[in-house]
């Protein structure tokens, strides 16, 4: 079933695991993606940037997620990452998108706190979910960079007046992730992240999920973190399959032998990151 956040995360809480969010950097890796987390019995969380939507379609992708959705009998989440423009939210709400993340962690809070107010308004009324992030999560995406002094946690305190002031269905927390990481691996405050679930009632995100070492997934889990994303990772392992690919084949040949195995990739990665947030 094509569905929101708020109903796969609300499973995830009951059952007491953590929902994939994959970034697709093309069309390509999207069946892929969706037929690991088919082949493995887990809801999926499909993601974007606001540039791979402009891209590839927000409503191309939209469609996409809805038929395989009905067609492969299982529950797909289409969510638009860190958009800070409401033009860009409305956009994807409006061609289908059934999640959307409003990223006002640069802003002063009050700021935050009223933009995201306006933007769970706007999106609640047309059945979508709506994602925030408070504190400020390092390293670089789509080619926004936040150096190391600017990095500002998650206040457990300050998180539950957000959340109480907004009514968003999700947080993304700063505990020591970065985004772009995959040459080494961090070490997430888990003493920050265990006292913001105790103080903050609504499901967790960590951001930067391709740094996390994947015998720290479970602890998460156990500490509220219901939507994990991975986003590197598959750039990496795809761009890395293309180049080899690429620089053997003949320049007439079918670009689906070069395409085909970088998807296949993506399906090992995707599967793998699925099983350990099942704790299988």
């Amino acid at each position: 079933m094509y569905t929101t956040l708020k109903e796969v995360l609300a499973k995830a809480d009951k059952y007491n695991f953590t929902v994939g969010s994959f970034n697709t950097h093309n069309l390509e890796m999207l069946p892929y993606m969706i037929r690991a987390a088919k082949d493995i019995g887990s809801p999926i969380s499909i993601q974007t940037s606001v540039g791979t939507a402009r891209y590839i379609g927000y409503g191309v992708l939209a469609s996409v997620c809805k038929y395989m959705a009905d067609n492969e009998g299982l529950d797909i989440v289409l969510h638009l990452d860190h958009a800070a423009k409401f033009t860009d939210i409305k956009e994807a709400i409006e061609n289908g998108y059934s999640s959307v993340m409003f990223d006002g962690s640069a802003l002063p809070l009050k700021e935050n706190i009223l933009r995201t107010q306006e933007v769970v308004e706007f999106a609640h009324k047309r059945g979508v979910s709506v994602e925030a992030e408070l504190g400020t999560i390092g390293g670089t995406e789509e080619g926004i960079a936040v150096a190391a002094h600017e990095v500002k946690y998650t206040d457990p305190k300050i998180a539950k007046q957000f959340v109480e002031a907004t009514n968003v269905d999700a947080l993304a927390v700063a505990v020591g992730t970065n985004h772009g990481q995959y040459k080494s691996k961090t070490d997430i405050n888990f003493d920050l992240l265990k006292e913001i679930h105790e103080t903050v009632d609504i499901p967790l995100v960590i951001h930067g999920g391709t740094g996390v070492k994947e015998e720290d997934i479970h602890k998460c889990t156990n500490y509220g973190v219901r939507k994990f994303n991975v986003g590197t990772e598959l750039l990496v392992g795809w761009t890395k399959k293309a180049m080899e690919k690429f620089a053997t084949t003949k320049e007439n040949a079918s670009l689906r032998n070069n395409i085909v195995p970088c998807n296949e990739v993506v399906y090992e990665i995707v599967k793998h990151k699925i099983g350990i947030f099942l704790n299988k």
